[in-house]
This record gives C-alpha cells, sequence and structure tokens, in this order.
C-alpha cells in the first residue's frame, strides 16, 4: 500500500490513485445517490437504536417487573453485539460484496426488530436485542464500504459528509424519538413500539436496497477468506473493553480492572496475528497497513476520544432534566433539540468544503464544540427549572454546529485514501473506536454526575455542570490531536 497522499491530508484533495478510487465496473453508477439515499435511512435506524431505548427503559422495568440493573442490558447488549460485529462484518462486505451482506444485515435487523417489539420476558427482550445489534454492526460498516465504491473525488467528501450527518444526528435524536413515540402511544406496552417502528422502515427500505444498490464484484481479489483467527481475537479484546464501561454504573470503574487487562493482551496479541498474517501473504481481518495509510490513524484516534466526550453527555443531561428537574422524557428529548438542529446544518455542509479547508474544519468543530459545552456547563450551574432548556439552546445549537464540522470531514480525512479492497474493514474500525468510546465516555461521566449527586446532598446543577466540564476536556484531548495533525502537514501543502 502506498501513501503517496501523505503530504495532502490538511486538505481532501480527490485522490486518483487505482488503490482508493471506484472499481472500473462502479464509477459513474446512475443511480449512486439513491443508493446513499437508502443506505443513510437504514444505517440511521441502525444507529438510532443505540440511544433510542433510554427514555424507553422505565416503561420496560414496569412492563415487564424488572429492576433498573436488569433493564439496563437491554441496551448495553444492543452496544455490546453491534461494537462486536463492526469490524468483522466490513470484512465479510469486502470479500462478499456490500449489496449481498446489506440485505442480509437489513433483513436480519427487521426480524430482530419485531422479535424485540413482541419479547414477553425480559430474557427474550435481551437476546433478540443481541440478534439486533449483531445485524446493525453488520449492517452500518457497509455503508462507508459503498461510499468508496461509488463516488471518486469531491463527491465522496459530499458523501462522507452525509455518512456524519447521518451519525450526528442518530446520536443526538435518539432520546427525543424515543420520548414522542412512547408519548403518543402511550399505555403499559408503548415501548414496544420503539422497536416496532423499525418493522415498516426496515421492509420498505429493503425493497428499494434490492432494486438500487449494484453488484461489486470480488474477482481479481488475491485473498477472499476471513481471518478467523483474528476476528476473535479482536472480539475479545473489544469485548473485554466494553464490559467494565457496560458495569461501571452498577459496580464501579474499578471493579473490572483484570479485564482491561485482559483487553490489552488480547489486542496486543491481535496485532501480532495480523502482522504474521500480512507477512504470510493473506488478508487479515484488519490490515497493519491502513496505520500508513493517510489520515487513517490520526482520524481514528480524534474519532475514539470525541466520542468518549461526546455520547455520554446525552445520559448526563436527561438524569438532569428528569431526576433533577422533573421533565417528561419527550420534554426531556426536545431540550437537546438544539444540538442535533445544528449537526444537521453543519454536517452536510462540512461534506462540502472537507475538501478545500481538510482537517482546518475539525480543529474549528472541536473549538465551537467546547465552547457551547462550557456555555451550557456554566449556565445549568445557575439556572434551574423551566429556564434551563431555554437558556442552553443556544450554546447546544453552537456545540452542535461544532459536532457537525467533527463528525462529518473526519470521516472522509480518515477513509478517503483507504484502498476499496480495505473499505468495509477500515470503515467498521472506525465504528469501533467510536463505540468504543461512547461506552468508555458514557460510563466516565455517568461515574462523576452520581458521585457528586452523592457528595453534594443532591446537587444536580453542580453534579450535570461537572460532568459535562470533564466532558469538555476530553474534547480538549481531541482538539490537541487535531492541531498537531494539521500543523504535521500543511508545511508539505506549501
Amino acid at each position: 500500500m502506498t501513501t503517496t497522499n501523505q503530504g495532502r491530508r490538511g486538505s481532501a484533495q480527490p485522490t486518483g490513485s487505482a488503490g482508493s478510487g471506484p472499481p472500473p465496473d462502479l464509477a459513474g453508477y446512475p443511480r449512486r445517490w439513491r443508493v446513499l439515499g437508502v443506505s443513510q435511512l437504514a444505517a440511521f435506524m441502525a444507529l438510532l437504536d443505540v440511544s433510542i431505548v433510554n427514555v424507553a427503559l422505565p416503561s420496560i422495568e414496569r412492563g415487564l417487573g424488572v429492576s433498573a440493573g436488569t433493564a439496563q442490558w437491554v441496551v448495553s447488549g444492543y452496544a455490546l453485539a453491534f461494537g462486536l460485529a463492526l469490524v468483522p462484518a466490513g470484512r465479510l462486505g469486502d470479500i462478499l460484496g456490500r449489496r449481498r451482506m446489506f440485505l442480509i444485515a437489513l433483513t436480519g435487523f427487521v426480524l430482530a426488530s419485531a422479535l424485540t417489539g413482541a419479547a414477553p420476558t425480559i430474557g427474550l427482550l435481551i437476546a433478540a436485542r443481541l440478534l439486533q445489534g449483531i445485524a446493525g454492526g453488520m449492517l452500518v460498516p457497509q455503508n462507508s464500504g459503498l461510499i468508496q465504491e461509488l463516488f471518486q473525488g469531491a463527491e465522496r467528501g459530499k458523501a462522507f459528509g452525509i455518512l456524519g450527518a447521518t451519525i450526528g444526528l442518530a446520536t443526538a435524536t435518539g432520546p427525543v424519538v424515543g420520548g414522542l413515540i412512547i408519548t403518543l402511544i402511550g399505555g403499559p406496552d408503548a415501548w414496544r413500539w420503539v422497536f416496532y417502528v423499525n418493522v415498516p422502515i426496515g421492509l420498505v427500505t429493503l425493497v428499494l436496497a434490492a432494486r438500487l444498490i449494484p453488484n461489486s464484484s470480488t474477482a481479481g481479489r488475491r485473498d477472499t477468506h476471513l481471518d478467523l483467527i483474528g476476528s476473535l481475537l479482536l472480539g475479545g479484546g473489544v469485548l473485554c473493553l466494553l464490559l467494565p464501561a457496560v458495569n461501571a454504573e452498577r459496580s464501579g470503574l474499578g471493579q473490572d480492572w483484570w479485564l482491561l487487562v485482559a483487553a490489552v493482551l488480547l489486542l496486543a496479541t491481535f496485532g501480532w496475528w495480523e502482522l504474521r498474517t500480512v507477512r504470510r501473504g493473506r488478508e487479515p481481518v484488519l490490515d497493519p497497513r491502513l496505520a500508513h495509510t493517510s489520515g487513517f490513524a490520526a482520524g481514528s484516534i480524534i474519532g475514539l476520544v470525541y466520542f468518549v466526550g461526546f455520547t455520554g453527555i446525552w445520559l448526563v443531561l436527561a438524569l438532569f432534566y428528569q431526576d433533577g428537574l422533573g421533565y417528561s422524557p419527550l420534554r426531556s428529548g426536545l431540550a437537546v433539540t438544539p444540538f442535533a438542529i445544528g449537526v444537521a446544518l453543519s454536517a452536510a455542509i462540512a461534506g462540502r468544503l472537507v475538501a478545500r479547508f481538510g482537517r482546518v474544519l475539525t480543529v474549528l468543530g472541536l473549538i465551537a464544540t467546547v465552547a457551547g459545552l462550557v456555555a451550557t456547563a456554566l449556565l445549568l450551574r445557575h439556572v434551574g427549572g423551566d429556564d434551563a432548556a431555554l437558556v442552553v439552546a443556544g450554546p447546544l445549537l453552537v456545540a452542535g454546529l461544532g459536532g457537525g464540522l467533527v463528525t462529518s470531514p473526519n470521516i472522509t480525512l480518515t477513509l478517503q485514501y483507504v484502498p476499496v479492497r480495505m473499505a468495509g474493514a477500515a470503515g467498521g474500525a472506525l465504528q469501533t473506536a467510536q463505540r468504543i468510546g461512547g461506552a468508555i465516555g458514557t460510563a466516565v461521566l455517568a461515574t462523576i454526575f452520581y458521585r457528586v449527586l452523592m457528595g453534594s446532598a443532591h446537587d444536580y446543577p453542580t453534579a450535570v455542570s461537572d460532568a459535562l466540564l470533564s466532558a469538555t476536556a476530553l474534547m480538549l484531548v481531541a482538539l490537541l490531536i487535531a492541531t498537531v495533525d494539521l500543523i504535521r502537514h500543511r508545511p508539505l501543502e506549501r
């Protein structure tokens, strides 16, 4: 793999290399924008289901007569299965073709959604959510692979911009959509429709995908085997990283330290195995040479650190609004809508600008996000009651505008020079980094929130303010990494 584009990372110029362009049979596919629209709808459903269930947990607890700790696995089980499936499923897309994997994954997601909604017991509900998470994790990396196959040059930046908007919107609007569904349906079984809603939308998407997505040939690829041992080592390492985060709210971050040690050992072994696989002339599940592909390593680290700070914000804000101020789930979700609006406005625009400005957009976006979150934290410390959501609407909008400038360009800058034959695995790796970051961030911010709450006689404003400032500190780390990456490559542009 070459890195001839290394000097141009500051601005995402279109690549003309054969390695990173689309296959000749798919270049200029006339219905590529329709394919993108269909694939983004499917990705939105899968990503939305990471956060949409949070507001339904109290209803699930009452409806099935289970504890909060048990019901939490409805959320955690999906997140775990989703994160474990991403890289192997991306690699399978590289081997078997995006169309085949997309249709298999979407069919599984629709069926699992129906099973989840109909589950009569908590055990069956959690099992169905695990299946749904696997299907969702299989679905999402096909999106980045399709973009690599169907688009090139400036169009690829626009397409990745739309993907970035999808990711940001799905993450930010989950609580709003969940609260809206529960409020409109009403009754003790309203939570089931949080899952059922995927079925009609998924069926329509499935029909459209079958008609629009073209076949991608696997002919000419030098190796089409799946690195099973590598997949198991990576899956075990990711699982050992995610489980402590999942259990943190109940047992604390330090109780499962041995799992973190196991994660380091498994991931180190995974790295050794992948290098060995490459030396033997076989295709690994995640090619170590991706680390030398322009933009991939820095972009993946920025994505991980940003999502550590970004994802947990929604949990602590929901706890503050619902438990601290007595907001309903719907009102709590609507209170964070300005952030979602900001993401929607800036992400799609950033996709068009990334070819010109490159990493500069990420840096500016992180500055705006930090400024918006600091203002939100300070205002919520002093303003409560009915005025709280209104007062922080402006700062949250600014933070959202910044967030769209981070997620959308970073996806383009991370994946633009990845060869098409590795596109699925690379996209899965980036998503895995973001899921790991999100799980860790949610655990860390929730722990900070509850510890401040317990130590301050249930002072909710102080708890949410401290948690948001902690998220801001993590954003500053991402800003530092992005700034260093920008400075490193600017001299080469000149």
